[in-house]
This record gives structure tokens, C-alpha cells and sequence, in this order.
């Protein structure tokens, strides 16, 4: 192209006005055995998806069975009374179904996906699933094994190791949520088939679970399938229900925890501490407030770390919004030498979002943002049934949906800035997995507060530690002892491997 052929533009092309949606239409029924039936008719989404959402989660189970509900969602597709793991995957295969279950920390879920044509047989098999699982010693021992390897990884993971010595410091030892939902090798290495089944029937009670199915349904009547499926089905002895939910907070005043690596050519960083739990009267100036934050790309924290300063790929932070009070954290993976004027900045960012009021651009781009990507969630039936399992779960109702967008509009700068008062960078752990031979000396001149050194784990835990500052030993008292989401409608009711750290 010549340089005569190049044109300037000179106005930059504007959003324009979000075009009106309309959640779907939920039908609700109660079976007489307590079980609920939502069911959502998608004509032309011929890809059907269903969902069994049991009230009963990581954080339900004692500390001494830690990672035994996420496990023992895992082990339920891996045989039943009437199939062996094998035989399940061809069952499924045959109607061109996928089968899947998973635990987090708010429930348990037990799903398939197929063709509309073939819904009442794969429902016929994830009632297999959930009603008569046999937890075969063989495939628990595997998924065991596969866990304990994957701890192992974990260990060699910067960021996991961030996630995890994060989680342990911000909580007490008395919450779930100092450890990972998926287990630490001190519970991981004891489970066995019978404390999963224990950890499964847990939740088993047709009361407190809610069968969601979304997708084109021919006319087919849900409701009297799943009365012949499930109303036979009574609660579990073992059945119980859920108890308050310990989020206590270890942490009393700002202090830093460093996790040592020698060597390394770059910090894992997280700031924050106990936030919020799902259920509060201001979500969506809490998810405006984030999205300005940390959760869009020109959020405060990355334009400041990566776009101005250049010290990280990426910035971020935000709520994890769970049934309990999930943690707050600012994170961001950053060269060594900068380590200190990135915390700097972090802090700085957060103590400006509570101070200084945001602007109406910046308020203007976040709600059009989230009211614009709330429709695009909504194309296939599989995500329409999370999210009416993320009602479930939380005790919301289906019009918490169809307002959602109005009530993001609806946000003012007033409202934001209430929301920012929720976090609290003046009581917030600052913890950091790097090389604090490289940092540590800077860092206790910053005064962020006290500062604990923690030698790394793992494969470079070979030896004694050398080097590090003597004016940075640990404390002999304080705290003792990982997570986003603010800006989503509904949680992620998944653990992969690696989220389960």
C-alpha cells in the first residue's frame, strides 16, 4: 500500500446500545420426596444438558477427610452397581452422551450432555450414577494417586504454591478454606472407598439437591421422568445438613509472608484477605466495582502493572464469592527486581479505589462491559444450567437472572464506592513466593509491616536455606498459617487438578 492509500481515522467507533434478553423461562416443580425439578425448553438447542446439583461441598467435610468430596465426586462415573468405569463410558457413548461429575467448595454436580432425541436414556444413567455408585477400590486408589502426583506438581508451581500458602495464611486453622478443596497430602494419602462414600452420602437427600435440565425438549415431560428416575429415591442415613460455615480470618494486622525460592527470576504476589460471601445485598456494585478493579483488561491494576509500568503479563483481582465468605486477593506474577514497587502499586491501587471515587467513563466501560457479555454466556443450554445451579446452590431465585442486567445499569459511582469499602488493604496478608535473597532487603525497608520467611518445598527444598537477611527471620508470634469472580452472575461449580490447590 503507497502512503497516498493510508487514511487516518479520526473517531474510534463507540459500543453500541446492549440489545434487549430475556432469561429463559424456568419451570419448577417439587417431587413429593422433596427433590426439584427446573426445566428450561430451548427450542432449536438440540444438544441437551442436564444437571444434578447436591448441596453438599468441600466445605462441608471435617478437616481430618480434606479432599474426600472432591474425590469422591470424581470416583462416581467410575463404575456402578450395574456398570463397571468401562462399560459406563460405552453406555454413554452409545447415545453420544458425555458424562461428568464434579465437586467444589459449594456442591456437588452430576451431569450429562446428549442429544435431545436420546434424553430419557442418559438421564436413566446419570440416575445410575448418583443413586448407586460403588466407589471400586482399584479407581479410588488411582484417583489417590493421580491426586498425590498433582500435589507434587503443584509444589514445583509458583503460582499454586502462591494460591496455596495464600488460602493458609488469611484464614484460620479452624475454616475449611485454609487449604485447597481438593485435599493435602496428609488427608489425600488416607482416603480410601468407604470416606468417600461417607463424604458423598453426605449430600445425599432428594430434599436439598435440584435436578436442572435446559436444552430443546421436544415436548418431552421432564417432570414424570424424573418422578420415575428419582421418587423412589429417600435420604441417606448419612445424610445431613449443612452447618454454618467457619471463614474466621487469621489475619489482625497487615504483614508480609514470604514464601523462599532461591533462584527465582520472578515473585508470585497476592494481596487480600476474608471477603465476602455470596449472598449480600450489594453483588452488583461489589461486580461493577471489581470489574474497574481487576477484572477487565483495562481494569486499574492492570493498566498500572502492565500497560504503564511493564512489570507483569497480567494483573488482576477480585472476590470469590462462595457460600461462605470466600477470599479477596490482588495477584500478579512479576519480575524479581520489581517486586517491591509492584506491591507498592497494588497497594496503592486498592487504597485508591476505596479513597478516590471512579470516574464516569471508567463506571460507563465496566457496566456496559458486564451487561453486554451477559447475554453471549447464554447461547448453548450448558451454561443456562449453571447458572440456574449457581441459584440453586446459593438459595437465590430465578428473577436474581433476569435482573441481573438492570441492576448492573442501575449501579451509580456512589454505590461502587460503598462497595470498595470491603476491602481493607490496612489488614490485608501480603504473600510472596520468590527469592527473597534478591528482594529482602528492600522489602523490609518498605514497612509493608511484620515480615515471616517460609522456606520453599519441594524439588529446590534440598538443604539449608542461605542467604536470606537476617533482619527478616520469622516471627515467633502472629498470623499463622488460595481465588476471582466478582464480576461473573454465577459461580464456577467446577474443580479441575489444578484449581482444586
Amino acid at each position: 500500500m503507497s502512503g497516498t492509500d493510508v487514511r487516518i481515522v479520526a473517531d474510534r467507533p463507540t459500543p453500541g446500545t446492549p440489545r434487549p434478553y430475556e432469561f429463559p423461562h424456568v419451570d419448577r416443580r417439587r417431587l413429593p420426596n422433596g427433590l426439584t425439578v427446573a426445566v428450561v425448553d430451548l427450542p432449536g438447542r438440540p444438544l441437551v444438558s442436564a444437571t444434578l446439583v447436591l448441596a453438599n461441598g468441600a466445605v462441608d467435610e471435617p478437616d481430618r477427610d480434606g479432599g474426600a468430596t472432591v474425590m469422591a465426586a470424581r470416583a462416581l462415573t467410575e463404575g456402578t452397581e450395574r456398570f463397571d468405569a468401562i462399560a459406563l463410558v460405552e453406555a454413554a457413548e452409545r447415545l453420544g452422551a458425555a458424562l461428568h461429575a464434579e465437586a467444589g467448595w459449594d456442591a456437588t454436580t452430576i451431569g450429562v450432555d446428549v442429544p435431545s432425541a436420546r434424553l430419557e436414556p442418559a438421564l436413566e444413567l446419570l440416575a445410575e450414577v448418583a443413586l448407586h455408585p460403588t466407589f471400586p477400590d482399584a479407581e479410588v486408589e488411582r484417583l489417590r494417586d493421580e491426586r498425590l502426583n498433582d500435589l507434587l506438581q503443584a509444589e514445583a508451581d509458583p503460582r499454586r504454591r502462591a494460591e496455596e500458602a495464600f488460602v493458609a495464611t488469611i484464614y484460620s486453622g479452624g475454616s475449611p478454606y485454609h487449604r485447597p478443596s481438593g485435599g493435602l497430602r496428609p488427608t489425600v494419602e488416607g482416603l480410601e472407598p468407604a470416606r468417600l462414600r461417607a463424604a458423598y452420602e453426605r449430600g445425599l437427600d432428594p430434599a436439598r439437591t435440584t435436578l436442572i435440565v435446559g436444552g430443546d425438549l421436544g415436548g418431552l415431560d421432564v417432570p414424570a421422568v424424573a418422578e420415575r428416575l428419582f421418587g423412589g429415591w429417600g435420604p441417606s442415613v448419612r445424610a445431613t445438613t449443612s452447618g454454618a460455615i467457619v471463614a474466621e480470618s487469621a489475619v489482625r494486622e497487615r504483614f508480609v509472608k514470604v514464601v523462599h525460592r532461591p533462584g527465582s527470576v520472578q515473585t508470585e504476589i497476592r494481596i487480600g484477605h476474608v471477603g465476602l460471601p455470596r449472598r449480600i445485598p450489594d453483588f452488583h456494585a461489589l461486580s461493577v466495582m471489581g470489574a474497574i478493579l481487576g477484572g477487565l483488561f483495562n481494569s486499574r491494576l492492570n493498566m498500572k502493572l502492565r500497560e504503564e509500568k511493564g512489570y507483569t503479563y497480567g494483573a488482576g483481582a477480585g472476590f470469590d464469592l462462595r457460600r461462605g465468605a470466600g477470599p479477596f486477593a490482588a495477584r500478579a506474577p512479576v519480575n524479581t527486581e520489581v517486586t517491591v514497587a509492584a506491591i507498592t502499586d497494588i497497594l496503592t491501587e486498592l487504597e485508591r479505589i476505596r479513597s478516590t471515587a471512579v470516574t464516569p467513563a471508567e463506571l460507563a466501560a465496566a457496566r456496559d462491559y458486564l451487561v453486554g457479555v451477559f447475554p453471549l454466556r447464554f447461547e448453548t443450554p450448558g451454561p443456562v444450567v449453571g447458572a440456574l445451579a449457581g441459584l440453586a446452590i446459593h438459595d437465590l431465585s430465578d428473577d436474581e437472572l433476569t435482573r441481573y442486567r438492570p441492576a448492573i445499569e442501575g449501579v451509580t459511582v456512589e454505590a461502587v464506592q460503598a462497595a470498595a469499602d470491603h476491602i481493607r488493604p490496612d489488614a490485608a496478608a501480603i504473600v510472596l513466593v520468590g527469592d527473597a535473597d534478591a528482594f529482602g532487603a528492600e522489602l523490609d525497608a518498605a514497612g509493608f509491616g511484620p515480615i515471616v520467611i517460609e522456606r520453599d518445598r519441594g524439588p529446590k527444598d534440598q538443604g539449608r536455606a542461605t542467604g536470606v537477611q537476617d533482619d527478616l527471620q520469622p516471627l515467633d508470634e502472629g498470623p499463622a498459617g488460595p481465588t476471582e469472580g466478582a464480576e461473573d452472575p454465577e459461580p464456577d461449580l467446577t474443580d479441575t487438578p489444578e484449581d482444586a490447590t
